[in-house]
Parts: structure tokens; sequence; C-alpha cells
């Protein structure tokens, strides 16, 4: 017979690793066909979360990264094309056609059918892409979910006042040190790291990430690399010294 604490453990672990809570949070705001802003520091899992969410909403349209009108113009198209959505009539060479008309092309695809849009890695964007973005948003007809690190001007500009409710803003947070403990100890099982400090050198990683996901699993991968290795110990505090210097 399983332990009843054991089954609690595991099923609060799993719902903190597959953002159980936040997903819901998001579920709920789709539903009021709502914007939502995403936000928390890189590698906190905001990426994760939208992709595994995505799948279940079948008009859904996600663009990863935009440096310009024109990258996100081109991203969504790219997302209509996969939907297949026929009456739409979509060139097949979107590339050669002008920003305006793909921008018109979009306009139209959002007035005919009712689309989310998942708007990732956004980091200040300009006011050409702001009143892009707030165009398309069709004055709340069409709901968008940004992601920012922060929901401040310097990562959100313009769009701030798109999500200026607590409702509207869901924070994704770093994992609790239990939780992240557990996490990098399966993670560091399925990748096949072992040293002999591998217990306090775990403990120290999670304690260093402040319990950040990607951070842990970064740290993991650097942890296998023969120069942060002496004998069959891991050199932990060289490890986190690169680490925090960038040389990954």
């Amino acid at each position: 017979m399983t332990d009843s604490s054991t089954e609690t453990s595991d099923t609060q672990y799993q719902a903190a690793v597959d953002r159980t809570e936040e997903r819901a949070r998001l579920q709920a705001q789709v539903l009021r066909k709502k914007s939502m802003l995403i936000f928390g520091p890189e590698g906190v899992g905001k990426t994760r979360l939208l992709q595994s969410f995505i799948p279940t909403q079948p008009l859904a349209l996600y663009v990863g990264h935009m440096s310009s009108p024109r990258d996100l113009l081109l991203g969504l198209i790219q997302n209509l094309h996969r939907l297949e959505k026929r009456q739409l009539r979509l060139p097949t060479s979107p590339q050669s056609l002008r920003t305006s008309s793909l921008k018109g092309m979009v306009l139209r695809a959002l007035d005919e059918l009712p689309f989310l849009l998942f708007l990732d890695h956004l980091s200040g964007p300009s006011r050409v892409v702001t009143g892009l973005i707030k165009e398309m948003n069709y004055y709340g007809r069409t709901p968008i979910y940004f992601a920012a690190r922060t929901p401040h001007m310097e990562d959100v500009g313009g769009l701030l006042p798109m999500c200026s409710d607590r409702s509207e803003r869901l924070e994704v947070r770093n994992l609790p040190p239990s939780i992240a403990l557990r996490f990098a100890k399966r993670e560091a099982e399925k990748s096949g790291l072992w040293s002999s400090n591998l217990e306090s050198a775990l403990d120290s990683i999670v304690d260093w990430c402040d319990g950040n996901p990607g951070a842990i699993l970064q740290m993991l991968k650097m942890a296998q690399y023969d120069r942060y290795r002496l004998g069959d110990q891991i050199k932990a505090h060289i490890l986190y010294l690169d680490f925090r210097m960038g040389r990954r």
C-alpha cells in the first residue's frame, strides 16, 4: 500500500512542476476572453507554460520572438498556415509581400475567427510594435497573452494598460525549496549525473539558483563537464562562478 503522505507529496510536486495552478488561471482568463500578462524571471518556465497550454486551444497563434512588426506578422501568418484555415486565403510566399499587406491579412483573419494570440519573450517593444499589438487586440475582441520578465514598463512597454488589473497578471515564480531540490535530484538522475558529493552539490545549486528551474537545469548540464570535476567530485563553487559570469 502506498503511503498517503508520499502520494500527497508526489501530487504537490507534480502540480508545482507542471504549473497546474498557473494553467488554471490562464484557462479561466481565456474563457473570459480577456488578455493577460504572464511574467517571471528568465528560466522560470514561462515559455514551457505557454507551449504546454497552447495545444489545448485550437485557435491559438504563438510567436516566440519579435524584433519588428514584420517579424510579428510573418510569425502569425506562419501560424495561420499551420492551422489550415482555408477560408482565410493566405499567400504561399508571404516574405515577398509588403508589411502593409501582411497586416491587412492578419487583421482580416482576426476578424473572421476567434483567435487567441500568445506573444512570448516580450522585451521593451517599440511604439510601432505596441501599436500593432493594440490594433490586433481590436479593443478587446482578440485576447492577447504576452510573456515578459517583469510587469514593468522596460519589459512590457506601452502594453501595460492592457493588463492594469491584478486579475489580468499571472506571476510565474521560482519553485519552493523542497520542490526545487526534488526537481534537481530527478533531473540529475535522468541525466546520469553522479559524484561522491552530489547531495551537497545539489543543495548548493538549488540555493544559488533560488529554485529557478531553468538555472538548475543549466548548472546540472555544466556539472557534466570535465572542468567542473575533481576526481569523483563536482567543483560546485567554480561551477557557480562560471554560471554567474555567463561561461556556459
